[in-house]
């Protein structure tokens, strides 16, 4: 049976993961407002989706941790504690170094999901297990669409 330990690892995760979607939320608004060139309307579009996107997640994993009887990130500081994401501050990035960095960060989200399965698994949390799946799908898919682009 799921124990204390187990609990606070999956909360822990799941911060990690609210945390990387916060920054990657902000990355790809930034670089939605940011993005010029020759495929300035399609990325300027695909960026505002894929931005969305990100941030529909955010309340559902912050519940996650809540029903886990944990507390959630609290603040910009907390969020830059617990993220993967790096930030990206260089002005004038060209569009196909925003399109790679959205990519990779978007793969590194994977990554962070499939921890969080793993801990939802080992505590015993079924519905965080469940909706991980559908998590990755989400991340895998612009992963997919970025990549395409680049090819």
């Amino acid at each position: 049976m799921p124990g204390d330990n187990t609990t606070k690892s999956l909360i822990d995760s799941l911060n990690g993961l609210l945390a990387d979607c916060f920054a990657l939320y902000l990355k790809t608004k930034a670089f939605h407002w940011h993005v010029k060139g020759p495929q300035f309307h399609d990325l300027h579009l695909l960026f505002d989706t894929q931005a969305t996107e990100i941030f529909a997640l955010t309340d559902t994993i912050a519940e996650r941790v809540r029903k886990n009887g944990g507390a959630t990130l609290t603040s910009i500081g907390s969020i830059a504690n617990h993220t993967v994401i790096a930030d990206d501050n260089r002005e004038g990035l060209v569009a196909m170094a925003m399109v790679r960095a959205l990519r990779d960060d978007n793969a590194r989200l994977v990554e962070r999901i499939r921890a969080v399965k793993a801990a939802a698994g080992d505590a015993g949390d079924n519905a965080t297990d469940g909706m991980a799946d559908d998590w990755t799908d989400q991340a895998q898919q612009r992963v997919w669409f970025l990549s395409s682009i680049l090819a």
